[in-house]
């Protein structure tokens, strides 16, 4: 009795789904993996040689130093702020002191005019102010007279002005005759009974640094009254 051989090539059906599947399954092999891959790698990477004791000293060192950059950015924001506010108190301090100034002359010049100051009954410069006239070299002067208003007489006279100061190393006295026009070359003249302001301009030489100014009142029938006045406190503005 023959034995029936095997058929050599043996048909089976197509099935769409099962090759679909087998890609399915590859796919997600694949993908596994990978994502195994990932896994191994960070764990290598913060567990594995690279995470010695050196390494972790070195990201210790720099946390430590992104926290103290943090730190120093915040100082220096509170010195800035600090500064400031010292800059700022500083500012109004200076007004203060100013503005009291103000005031003390104020009431020095009601005083005055009231005769609450018996001492110093009679003509008096109560004060000398100076105005720069733009970027020249002439200046407004203003020079507030006064006298006890109990005297009830008026005052007449002329008023003069001089600089002391430097031309090139030398002390120099400039006399009204070159600091006024030629119209003021007799001074500024004055008429009141109770206070006055007088009003004038001044040229200072080219090449001549002030330092002090010094006004004569010359009343008429009495003695001169001479005042000296820094440059610089007559150039400060009064506080209204």
């Amino acid at each position: 009795m023959s034995s029936v051989e095997p058929p050599r090539f043996v048909v089976r059906p197509h099935d769409p789904a099962a090759q679909r599947r087998r890609l399915l399954g590859l796919a997600l092999a694949w993908a596994g993996c990978v994502l195994l891959a990932a896994v191994a790698g960070f764990w290598l990477g913060d567990r594995g040689p690279l995470a010695s004791p050196e390494h972790k000293r070195e990201r210790q060192t720099a946390a430590e130093n992104e926290a103290l950059k943090q730190q120093v950015a915040m100082l220096t924001r509170s010195e800035q702020v600090a500064r400031i506010a010292a800059q700022e108190l500083k500012r109004t301090v200076a007004e203060r002191e100013e503005e009291i100034a103000g005031l003390r002359a104020d009431l020095a010049f009601y005083a005055r005019l009231t005769g609450g100051d018996a001492q110093r009954a009679g003509l008096s410069i109560q004060d000398v102010r100076l105005r720069r006239v733009g970027a020249s070299n002439a200046y407004n002067v203003t020079v507030t007279l006064t006298q006890n208003a109990k005297r009830g007489e008026e005052s007449r006279g002329r008023i003069t002005l001089a600089l002391e100061g430097v031309r090139g190393d030398r002390l120099t006295l400039i006399d009204w005759a070159t600091l006024g026009g030629p119209t003021e070359k007799d001074g500024l003249p004055f008429a009141f009974k109770y206070f006055q302001q007088v009003n004038g301009t001044l040229i200072v030489p080219a090449g001549f640094v002030p330092n002090r100014l010094r006004v004569t009142a010359q009343p008429q029938g009495g003695d001169a009254l001479v005042r000296d006045v820094a440059w610089n406190d007559a150039l400060k503005e009064k506080l209204e």
